[in-house]
């Protein structure tokens, strides 16, 4: 018998028992390696998201209480949206360019109140464009790179001016982290994190975000394919990437997560980064409507969610999950 066969190769001796499960486990999950998205509105616009049970749009005071909550729980970073009043919405998002907007005084409310807990601002223009576009658009209706790239540029410049930690840059413009690098280098904001959304995906599973931020209605039928990546390709999520670090991206994002976990492992065997995953909406979405039927156990299907996230090599996690997970590793 050749040493390594059966009976003296054994793999189930080392799961008979929790604490030799915990000492061979190649994976650790953590509250640290979260990120809880949060949704901040005011007046009217807060409130329960109905397309995700559980989560809602708060307001400051709000926003700051759970922030407390949060980073009580071991988790270390949030992820702000805006949810911008019709009102405010113009064809080229001119309310992301406010010195005194929702997401600025977020970013000053947070930091006052939990400095230790990283901010995280998404740089993107479609919660502040009426027809819910990621950019500026010309007279056909497509998207323009450059003039985009512009607004996106001076749009991270105010948040870092504002004290966010890590500005996000989610839009999929080419070029974008390279210029929104040199204005943060220009301007002695050499510290401050660009997280880069750089395989971001044509996605079916963003609708209930959508729902969140109030751009679904605006973006109505249009899609956004010209700009974010087609789900059927692979190798270009890693020129994507190339190109982003080379830009000066600190961290890159796989977003969707589960569905794109094959992406995530080539990103992170190939160039060895921190690498993000997003656990999206549509993800959460499902989960919790098969747990409120009584399909699925939802805690321990969230926590193997997440674990499989960690395991196909994301350094971090964003999942709007993170709050829960959290007081369940608590337990």
């Amino acid at each position: 018998m050749t040493i390594g066969s059966f009976p003296n190769t054994r793999l189930r001796r080392t799961r008979q028992a929790p604490f030799v499960r915990d000492l061979v486990r190649e994976t650790q999950l953590a509250p640290s390696q979260l990120i809880q998205p949060l949704f901040v509105a005011e007046g009217e616009l807060k409130g329960p998201v109905g397309a995700m049970p559980g989560i809602s749009r708060l307001d400051l005071e709000e926003l700051v209480r759970e922030c407390e909550t949060l980073y009580a729980l071991g988790i270390r970073a949030v992820a702000l949206f805006p949810v911008t009043p019709a009102e405010l919405k113009t064809p080229n998002g001119d309310e992301a360019l406010n010195p005194e907007s929702l997401m600025v005084r977020s970013i000053k409310a947070i930091k006052a109140a939990v400095p230790g807990l990283g901010v995280i601002a998404d740089v993107a223009l479609d919660p502040y464009t009426s027809h819910g576009q990621d950019g500026l658009l010309d007279a056909q209706g497509y998207v323009i790179n450059d003039a985009t790239c512009e607004v996106l540029r001076r749009q991270a410049l105010l948040y870092a001016r504002a004290g966010v930690d890590v500005v996000a840059p989610s839009d999929m413009m080419d070029g974008r982290v390279g210029q929104i690098r040199q204005v943060l280098e220009r301007d002695g904001f050499r510290n401050t994190i660009i997280l880069s959304y750089a395989a971001k995906y044509a996605s079916a599973y963003y609708g209930p975000f959508r729902d969140a931020v109030g751009s679904s209605a605006n973006l109505g039928k249009g899609g956004k394919e010209t700009y974010q990546m087609d789900p059927a390709n692979s190798d270009e999520a890693l020129r994507e990437v190339a190109l982003d670090l080379a830009e000066g991206a600190d961290i890159v994002m796989v977003k969707p997560g589960v569905p794109y976990l094959d992406i995530i492992r080539r990103i992170k065997d190939r160039f060895g980064v921190p690498v993000s995953a997003y656990h999206v909406s549509g993800e959460y979405s499902m989960i919790k409507g098969a747990a409120m039927n009584g399909w699925v156990d939802e805690r321990k299907i969230v926590l193997e969610t997440l674990m499989c996230l960690r395991r196909a090599g994301a350094d971090s996690i964003l999942t709007y999950f993170a709050k829960d997970a959290a007081q369940w590793m608590a337990e």
